[in-house]
């Protein structure tokens, strides 16, 4: 018997030396690689400037002009907050789990280490893991790398000990535990705390509740383990674990713990963060564009340029997300529950559908062309396929997911097939200004970005139809020999071109045809034969000219048949133009950014809008007064009997040659939104005027848009009239009253026609 308690005490005399030469060593070891020591056994630390700067790579931030983050661009989804950003919850979950004695320690918590020491000498490995938040944000702001030997790991532990010490040196703990939340990764491509909390429940990270913060404080353990999209009943027994160390630790009561472990967890709002998805999707990818080519000509204090996807940019625009929200919605509810649906019914059981064209030769020649046009057709030709097994390829039918209005379906399809496919869908794009700033508010460049990533706002220039006359109109009342309520026969008109030939317009109404009419009342009904008329009297070239003072820089062929639109110009470049109207004559190049800032908020670059005057202020009020016709007796009147909009508004349709584009160009005092809608082939459209114009096709779209826009109080877009110019001149537009007044109107004479068409 005493033998065995001598040997009793050997054994644990001998324990004890073991133990600590254990932590002798390891106290030498950390004093001398904190002081940068024996740098040949341990490798490179981590400096003390490194650690007041550590490197990670900060999502790039854009953000609404009401505040709101609309997306990001990144290599790691990440973006920074600050210890006063975080829900005071998530902080007790965190510590409550990960570290309960963060606030005892200095970097290295001695009670966990006895803990694992004891279960490795005992062979008992479940007393739990002895790194703190310090040490783990050590390891996550330093990473070990990959395939160490265990002697290499031994080694980079205790690299990663004195990089904790040191990182207690330098900050708080309030700080250090900020730090920790924004380097950690959630899953779902969530980089620290910020991007989790959007991606999880769409809320800022100050704003979470107590089962929330349990959760992703549960979650950094293991993303995959705990996620709770992909193993819902695993994060749930996780989230409720947290929730019991919180208990344990006095974080929450008893009573809290019983009522928040049974509330289940909500999904609802969950999101992967994807620039693919979300709201404003045509402007973020175009906003892309823009930042690259600003990146390269802008530099960070040390000389090399800024990289959008790495130094934490926050880029402030002009895009209002609630706006945003509306125009969406208005593409959306125009498309999928009117226009889109009449268009099937308009082409069903018809063999060349989709396709207006000859013969069904041609129709095989187009959809040849747009496999050509593909991105499978271009892999497979660099692969070195022939020209039959790409053929074969199209027409092999294959898995796929394709979009509906009704969302993504999956389905089986030849390539072939899916292109025809397609080609069926309208598209719709939208661009709305606000008028003295030149700031876009609202951008919408097609139907959804993740299938049609092709921008009809910027990158695509259209034919714009009659939506160009009010270029024509502009010259015709700058020159002061006109005024709205001017008359001029409306009679057919013909002009000769330069190789002898006469061009003379059609006109599809024949109303008051012979008559003399204002020219508010030809504006109105786009009558083609009056602007034929205005363009022999000031021809191509001048006309050319005021839609370049108006931003128009597309290329405009010098012939009259211009006046009738069939010039393809960008709807950004038309919605810019129109806004000089309600800007008094002044062009304001319209803008998509304010300012942007680095990620310590240090403002790097302000914007603003460029200006110039166009015109005087008294010819834009009577292009406003002209085109407030088309509104109240013109093509479109559907704006006040359908739609309930009888506020001063002023506008312009357009309809181009065979129905392939429809236009509408809406201003107010406050905002110009422009919107188009077509197809991708020009050979795709309504083979009826009726179905296909734009008072059919876009109009209701602006309809819908500023309904929403009205509806909301926070946005204060005002319902009032046009302010008229301080101007010692006429402006009285009333035409039936200008009538009476005015007995006669002078035209010109047949010889003179004749004289200024040379």
């Amino acid at each position: 018997m005493a033998k065995k308690r001598k040997s009793k005490k050997k054994d644990v005399k001998v324990y004890l030396i073991v133990l600590w030469t254990f932590f002798v060593l390891f106290g030498l070891s950390v004093f001398l690689l904190f002081h940068g020591i024996v740098h040949e056994w341990f490798g490179d630390m981590p400096t003390f400037e490194e650690l007041e700067n550590p490197e990670t790579n900060l999502a790039t931030e854009i953000i609404s002009a009401d505040g709101k983050i609309l997306g990001t661009y990144y290599i790691e989804n990440r973006s920074n907050v600050s210890y006063s950003d975080i829900s005071p919850y998530l902080i007790n979950a965190l510590i409550a789990i990960e570290d309960v004695r963060f606030y005892e320690h200095s970097g290295i918590d001695k009670r966990a280490l006895f803990r694992v020491a004891k279960g490795v000498m005992t062979g008992n490995s479940d007393q739990g893991g002895g790194s703190t938040i310090t040490q783990q944000l050590a390891k996550n702001l330093f990473p070990r790398g990959e395939n160490l030997s265990k002697a290499k790991l031994v080694i980079r532990k205790f690299q990663e000990w004195v990089t904790a010490t040191k990182l207690e040196y330098n900050y708080s703990k309030d700080e250090i535990i900020a730090m920790y939340l924004n380097t950690v990764f959630f899953g779902h491509n969530a980089y620290g705390i910020k991007k989790a909390a959007e991606t999880f429940f769409s809320k800022e990270p100050d704003e979470l509740t107590i089962e929330e913060a349990a959760l992703l404080a549960g979650v950094v353990n293991a993303p995959t383990k705990f996620s709770p999209k992909r193993n819902p009943k695993s994060a749930l027994t996780r989230r409720n674990i947290v929730l019991k160390r919180m208990e344990t630790n006095g974080f929450i009561t008893s009573q809290q713990y019983d009522s928040i472990s049974q509330i289940p967890i909500d999904m609802s709002h969950f999101g992967v963060l994807d620039h693919r998805a979300g709201h404003a999707t045509y402007f973020r990818e175009f906003l892309r564009g823009m930042m690259h080519d600003w990146a390269k000509t802008h530099f960070k204090p040390d000389g090399t340029p800024y990289n959008i996807y790495k130094d934490g940019l926050r880029i402030y625009t002009t895009i209002d997300s609630r706006m945003q929200q509306y125009a969406e919605e208005a593409v959306r509810e125009h498309l999928a529950l009117d226009l889109q649906p009449a268009f099937y019914r308009h082409w069903e059981d018809d063999p060349k559908a989709p396709f207006v064209l000859p013969t069904e030769e041609d129709v095989e020649n187009l959809m040849t062309l747009s496999m050509k046009r593909s991105e499978r057709y271009r892999l497979l030709r660099k692969a070195g396929y022939s020209m039959d097994s790409i053929i074969a390829n199209f027409n092999t039918p294959i898995p796929m997911t394709v979009f509906s209005w009704d969302g993504p379906i999956d389905t089986v399809f030849t390539p072939m097939d899916s292109i025809r496919y397609y080609k069926y869908f309208l598209q719709s794009a939208l661009m709305s200004v606000e008028t003295g700033t030149g700031y876009v508010r609202a951008y919408v460049g097609g139907n959804e970005y993740r299938f049609f990533q092709y921008d009809h706002v910027t990158q695509a220039k259209r034919q714009v139809g009659s939506t160009f006359k009010p270029f024509l109109y502009s010259l015709a009342m700058q020159e002061g020999e006109y005024t709205p309520c001017t008359k001029v026969p409306n009679i057919s008109y013909s002009i000769q071109l330069p190789d002898g030939k006469f061009w003379e317009p059609k006109d599809s109404g024949k109303n008051k045809f012979g008559e003399e009419v204002t020219l508010r009342w030809a504006l109105a009904h786009s009558n083609n034969r009056i602007s034929a008329y205005l363009m022999k009297r000031f021809g191509p070239e001048a006309v050319i000219q005021m839609a370049r003072r108006m931003g128009v820089k597309s290329d405009i062929p010098a012939v009259p048949s211009i006046c009738l639109g069939v010039c393809d110009i960008s709807l950004y470049e038309m919605v810019g133009a129109m806004s000089t109207f309600a800007n008094k004559g002044v062009y304001v190049k319209p803008i998509f950014i304010t300012k942007i800032e680095d990620k310590n908020g240090n403002v790097i670059e302000t914007f603003k809008a460029e200006k110039r005057e166009a015109m005087d202020d008294v010819t834009a009020y009577k292009m406003i007064e002209l085109m407030k016709g088309v509104v109240y007796e013109g093509t479109g009147i559907r704006l006040r009997f359908k739609y309930g909009l009888r506020n001063p508004i002023a506008g312009k349709t357009g309809t181009t040659q065979n129905q392939s584009d429809g236009w509408f160009m809406g201003i107010t005092p406050d905002l110009t939104t422009g919107v188009w809608t077509g197809a991708e082939e020009r050979s795709v459209h309504f083979k009826t005027i009726t179905l296909g114009q734009g008072s059919n096709m876009a109009l209701p779209i602006w309809a819908l848009y500023m309904k929403k826009v009205y509806a909301d109080p926070t946005l204060h877009v005002s319902r009032g009239d046009f302010p008229k110019p301080v101007a010692n001149v006429d402006l009285d537009f009333d035409c039936d009253k200008y009538e009476e007044e005015q007995n006669t109107v002078t035209t010109p004479t047949t010889n003179e026609e004749e004289e200024d068409e040379f």
